[in-house]
């Protein structure tokens, strides 16, 4: 067809002036002529060339019912298509001319979007394909050409090339793939039959490269492509921040875990809670876009159609935030460190139920015994030349096997089945080619960080990369997760700074879990997929550590905790009845456990605070009754009466008749285990009602809610598992160089702790190597466990050793105690050896 053709299409609409073209189809402006002259898009759909004329026959009948179907799709966010006919043997869709840019053209124009503009963008399309979806309506073609921005509105096109959800063959039998292979997901390249979950992956391509300013995989070919989005994680976000969670989610490749339509939106509604407008580069670029609107004129709009790739002719004015519709905020569930399940608990989300503790301030730099590394001022990092690595695809390939290593066996099993699949589906191309692909190394707090690269490292080191799996957005970021992170950086860094291990150059990638255990699979697999990776720091809760365990250690991954207090994490379910069973050789942890607390709390009481007559109190959970049962053998041993027990339910807040229970057999010490929600409550009732002696709990009642809940609470007394970092051998330093490194964020609890869980993998990378003759081998990460179990070295906590189940031998706990409305320290000291 041609603007100077005077034939109408279908009798009504007078082509105007081309305005784009992609590879499925060409758009036209143009009239209806039985509308008054209505401004209309139309999109002519072109066939492949040389396609037998019954396939046409087959297509066209197919396309043509299925674009009438999208007719019925009425929603602001889904462009408005007016009429599905033929033109001379080719359909032809008439739609709404929408006058604006797409978000493709946008990013070719400006680069990456601000975070904030890509969140309101996301939210806008999830509520456009919810209305499709309810429709049984699958897309199929998501990415950033056919999504149009104007000034008010977001708008999805191309439906009119979708599948309906309950199509049951495929649209073309010449295997003509509908859909953009780089934001397609891997099922959906597999040929399955369409589904709403390819929607949401294909959302999650399109955000990612809005936000990061490239698409999540990329490679020379469609053979290296699916290669890629079947077998490799996506390159981790640089420039997401609070935006990464979803990506990660929505890009999970088992779409039966990849997040839903209703829990995406609540977590980008989150996000755009956390980025008010006008709090990020968003009201800049905004404020940018409309100065050159003004200087070219409204008059001077682009007038575009998505689905053709159209570049505007004039920047079309501003891309303002849309005020989309988003579904309700699913309440994230928290983790509690017991064996009830994390949904049953409502608490806020804790990291072992430590509380924020009070804060450290870092001492001024001191000249450390070790050099300080002396990194520049933290900013979002560059983006890392890239490393290669030759993966050879033959016939009989097993995709995402390292050469010399046993196939992963990871929670993403379906990566087995589907390197089956993809080797069938490209039997076409050329077998035993050979493909180079980048590993790129990049992120910040919202999804994959590494960065820690000596800086004039020989170029022929070999690179290490250490995981870090760690909560970098949400409550538990600040102070903990970041702080965590950070530590395991400032590891790696000065690792480098002192080459350290001759010939290896280490890196971080660093992973947001958020402490939602839903992602802890996802967060698991992709550690365990990149060969690289011989070693895991974190996570920081026991909760997520349960949905992560099996998979990395079914990989031969090591992992360290910072943080986990979980007995059974290293001595099996049946710990407490007097049955030890190591359930994965390949965790450790850095930190004492909640085995280590009731004996702790006894000796201090009896000991220290010379109390002999002890009531003692749990709420019935799994961490409550342990800590009671820990703490009542180890004081009865030392000679000391438990003078009466009970339980209570938790979060109860009323305890009629305990005050005079406790008064009636002469205890002069309460000791509760369970959390602060109810050790609140209690003590403020057991001070009301006579009972004036002091309630000592676990570090679940280590919390600054535990004050502001309980305000006559001044001599009760708390754990926390661990020792304050100016308490530590190495903590001055530690602190020290922490600051130097020009850190936003605090180290705080954790951050000594993860700082020699990185050291530890670093030494057992050492340890590898030196056996080896000075180099890595090819099984280095098969042989990571048994370097570790071997270590011994003085760490910023002092000496670090593990013992035959993967427990730190030097384990700490510190004591407080509440003094004016505060947490204040008491003592720190060793752990009772269980």
């Amino acid at each position: 067809m041609t603007e100077q053709n005077s034939e109408l299409i279908a009798g009504r609409y007078q082509l105007v002036e081309r305005i784009g073209q992609g590879g499925m189809g060409r758009v036209w402006r143009g009239l209806d002529q039985q509308v008054f002259g209505r401004e209309v898009a139309i999109k002519e759909i072109l066939f492949p060339p040389g396609m037998e004329e019954s396939d046409r026959a087959t297509l066209l009948r197919r396309f043509t019912g299925e674009a009438r179907a999208a007719v019925t799709l009425s929603h602001p966010g889904i462009i408005t298509i007016h009429d599905v006919a033929e033109h001379h043997g080719a359909p032809v869709i008439v739609m709404e001319l929408i006058r604006g840019e797409s978000l493709a053209a946008a990013i070719r124009r400006r680069g990456r979007l601000p975070v904030r503009r890509v969140a309101e963008i996301g939210a806008a399309m999830l509520d456009a394909l919810a209305e499709a979806h309810g429709a049984r309506i699958v897309h199929r073609d998501i990415k950033p050409d056919n999504v149009l921005l104007t000034r008010d509105r977001v708008v999805l096109t191309d439906f009119g090339i979708a599948h309906l959800a309950d199509a049951t063959t495929k649209l073309s039998h010449s295997g003509i793939v509908i859909g953009t292979p780089q934001y397609m997901a891997p099922e959906q390249l597999e040929g399955k039959r369409p589904t709403a979950a390819n929607d949401l992956w294909a959302l999650g391509a399109t955000l990612y490269h809005a936000v990061e300013g490239q698409p999540p995989f990329e490679a020379e070919g469609l053979h290296a492509l699916a290669v890629a989005v079947f077998t490799r994680p996506h390159r981790p976000p640089v420039h997401a921040g609070p935006l990464a969670p979803v990506l990660e989610a929505l890009l999970t490749k088992d779409p039966d875990r990849r997040v839903g339509a209703t829990e995406a939106a609540g977590m980008l509604a989150a996000v755009l809670r956390a980025l008010p407008a006008g709090d990020d580069e968003a009201a800049e670029a905004e404020s940018e876009a409309e100065t050159e609107s003004e200087a070219e004129g409204a008059s001077e709009e682009a007038e575009a159609e998505a689905g053709a790739s159209p570049e505007p002719a004039a920047a079309g004015g501003p891309t303002p935030s849309a005020e989309p519709s988003v579904p309700a905020t699913r309440q994230t569930p928290t983790v509690p460190d017991s064996a009830a399940p994390p949904a049953a608990d409502p608490r806020r989300p804790l990291p072992d139920r430590p509380a924020t503790p009070p804060r450290i301030p870092a001492p001024e730099p001191a000249q450390p015994e070790r050099p300080p590394v002396e990194p520049p001022a933290p900013q979002p990092p560059a983006p890392q030349p890239p490393t290669d690595a030759l993966v050879h695809l033959g016939a009989t390939a097993r995709l995402g096997t390292a050469p010399g290593r046993p196939p992963v066996r990871s929670g993403a099993a379906a990566l087995t089945r589907r390197s089956v699949i993809l080797g069938t589906a490209l039997a076409t191309l050329t077998a035993g080619s050979v493909l180079t692909w980048t590993l790129s190394h990049g992120g910040d707090e919202g999804g994959g960080r590494n960065t820690g690269k000596a800086a004039g490292g020989a170029a022929s080191a070999v690179t290490v990369v250490l995981g870090v799996d760690a909560p970098l957005t949400g409550g538990l970021a600040a102070g903990m997760g970041l702080g965590m992170r950070n530590s395991a950086e400032l590891a790696v860094r000065t690792a480098n700074e002192k080459r350290h291990v001759p010939g290896v150059r280490f890196e971080i990638k660093a992973l947001d879990d958020a402490t939602d255990p839903a992602k802890g699979p996802a967060n698991a697999a992709a550690f365990v997929a990149d060969p690289k990776v011989l070693g895991v720091v974190g996570p920081l809760t026991s909760g997520m550590t349960r949905v992560m365990a099996d998979t990395l250690s079914r990989a031969d991954l090591v992992n360290i905790s910072p943080g986990n207090t979980d007995p059974t994490l290293s001595l099996g379910p049946d710990w407490a009845a007097g049955t030890k069973s190591r359930p994965h050789d390949t965790y450790f942890r850095t930190v004492a456990s909640d085995v280590d607390q009731g004996p702790f709390a006894a000796r201090h009481l009896h000991a220290e605070a010379g109390k002999r007559k002890v009531y003692v109190i749990d709420d019935r959970s799994a961490y409550g009754t342990g800590l009671a049962a820990g703490f009542t053998t180890e004081f009865e041993k030392l000679g000391g009466t438990v003078v009466g027990t009970e339980q209570v339910d938790s979060g109860q807040s009323a305890f009629p008749g305990l005050a005079a229970k406790v008064r009636a057999a002469g205890a002069d010490a309460v000791f509760f285990g369970g959390y602060y929600d109810t050790a609140a409550p209690l003590s403020a009732q057991l001070k009301k009602d006579g009972a004036a002696v002091p309630l000592m709990g676990g570090d679940g009642i280590y919390d600054q809610q535990f004050l502001a809940d309980a305000p006559k609470s001044d001599g009760d007394l708390a754990l926390n598992i661990g020792t304050p970092a100016e308490h530590q051998a190495g903590g001055a330093d530690f602190l020290a160089r922490y600051a130097k490194a020009g850190y936003a964020e605090e180290a705080g609890w954790y951050g000594p702790y993860a700082y020699d869980a990185t050291w530890s993998l670093i030494e057992a990378v050492k340890s590898v190597v030196t056996a080896n003759g000075g180099t890595l081998p090819a099984d280095a990460r098969t042989r990571m466990s048994k370097a570790v179990s071997g270590l011994a070295f003085d760490g910023v906590t002092g000496h670090v050793a593990f013992d035959a189940y993967g427990d730190i031998r030097n384990r700490q706990l510190t004591v407080f105690t509440v003094k004016s409305g505060s947490w204040h320290t008491v003592t720190s000291g060793p752990a009772v050896t269980p």
